[in-house]
């Protein structure tokens, strides 16, 4: 049975593959904070997300996620959702695949849970020793 942090978390990643990049910006808190990848910095607020966002309209397609060993831990208006993320994309037509332990914070604001941040650790896939 998914608990009701773990059905926002899933969404998240849904708007992701589905391009629905307004509709994660707009469960983010305006002082969200999450990694920024490509430039190597962090992001420190709702307009950074939805700028890092815009970047991938035109380059990026066909993202699939898949989460698994699902933790969730609240706390009154604080919940920590913790998580396996494996994710495919395309980005300027290369394929892209990400495998990374994943942790997302959220606050309970005006009764919605709002996302506060972000943060994933790619892993360099395992070598086959044989």
């Amino acid at each position: 049975m998914s608990t009701e942090l773990e059905r926002i978390v899933r969404k998240l990643f849904d708007d992701l593959d589905q391009t629905n990049y307004d509709g994660i910006v707009g469960r983010s808190a305006t002082d969200v904070q999450a990694v920024e990848e490509i430039r190597r910095r962090w992001m420190r607020s709702r307009d950074e997300l939805k700028d890092y966002f815009a970047q991938f309209e035109s380059v990026m397609s066909g993202a699939k996620s898949e989460l698994s060993d699902i933790h969730e831990t609240s706390w009154e208006d604080t919940g920590l959702v913790t998580f396996w993320l494996e994710q495919s994309y395309l980005l300027d037509g290369e394929e892209q695949h990400v495998s990374a332990p994943t942790s997302m914070l959220f606050r309970r604001e005006g009764g919605d849970w709002k996302l506060v941040l972000a943060h994933s650790v790619p892993v360099a896939p395992e070598e086959d020793d044989r």
